[in-house]
């Protein structure tokens, strides 16, 4: 199986790059490689290398700066998606996608169901909504994965920034009003190659076949993918800063979402519930345990 990778150096591409070695070849691209940006190169890249499977972490995910560049943002997040399944419907390929708990506006008591109404409240969940509705509207054999508060050893992300902080500030202030699961990028790539393993080592496919395409069709949908539990940012940031190898701990205070405002507004309550992607594929590991692997 031919599997075309996006997005090979952000956090859940350069893990995922290592985690699909041995299901398939596997084509990894960067943004020089493929500009998501660039709507012509998305469909020539893929009818060159005819993939079985595209798998599509590539995003823009500055959800601040999403507020100032709305086109930008729906381009790569909506319309980039829409003309990869548009492309892997014409070659015969799959596809997988991933989104967000941005989608939602924070409002339920408890954890979101896949089918829970969608009504994101900034720029960036908005975009990421479009990616997955033209996905979805586009027929092909899909998952599309909702994850959320993404961290790892690389880029940008909150879990990098804590462990700045922590050495630069006598204090942190972090807001403890918003709830979540903080999700190790290790673990979205993991769970996606067992997923993909799963699907075409399905005996109802023929062994030989590129890409499973029954198990595909069967087990296509929308999945939540995420660090099982909840807490708050300044939940998070505590963990952090209490098993982090450095010997400065600082107090982390806690904060209103109000005292630290930002371009876009974040949902309340960003929990999902995991639970249809436990009972289809496998289990998820709790957030602090997955955290703490991280750290060490």
């Amino acid at each position: 199986m031919r599997i075309l990778l996006t997005g090979r150096n952000g956090q859940v591409g350069y893990e995922l790059e290592r985690s699909l070695q041995g299901l398939g070849e596997v084509m990894a691209l960067d943004r020089k490689g493929l500009d998501l940006a660039d709507l012509d190169q998305i469909r020539e890249t893929i009818r060159a290398l005819r993939p079985s499977l595209i798998v599509n972490p590539a995003a823009y995910t500055a959800v601040d700066k999403a507020e100032a560049e709305p086109e930008l943002a729906m381009r790569i997040n909506g319309e980039a998606p829409a003309v990869m399944a548009e492309t892997a419907r014409s070659i015969g390929a799959a596809m997988i996608h991933y989104s967000t708990d941005y989608v939602f506006d924070g409002s339920k008591s408890g954890s979101y169901v896949e089918d829970d109404a969608t009504g994101p409240i900034n720029v960036y969940g908005r975009t990421k909504l479009a990616g997955e509705t033209a996905v979805q509207a586009s027929g092909i054999p899909h998952l599309i994965f909702r994850t959320s508060w993404v961290y790892g050893r690389r880029g940008q992300n909150f879990l990098l920034t804590m462990q700045r902080l922590a050495r630069e500030r006598d204090e942190l202030r972090i807001v403890a009003d918003q709830y979540g699961a903080p999700t190790w990028c290790r673990t979205i790539a993991d769970t996606t190659a067992h997923v993909v393993a799963a699907l075409q080592c399905d005996p109802r496919g023929p062994a030989a076949a590129a890409l499973n395409e029954g198990a595909w069709r069967e087990k296509s949908g929308l999945y939540h993918l995420a660090a099982q539990g909840q807490t708050t940012w300044h939940g998070f940031a505590q963990t952090i800063v209490a098993h982090g190898s450095s010997s400065r701990k600082p107090p982390v205070l806690p904060i209103t979402t109000q005292d630290y405002p930002l371009p876009a507004r974040r949902p309340a309550n960003s929990a999902l519930s995991c639970d249809k992607l436990i009972r289809t594929f496998c289990g998820l590991p709790a957030w602090d345990s997955a955290l703490r692997l991280c750290l060490e």
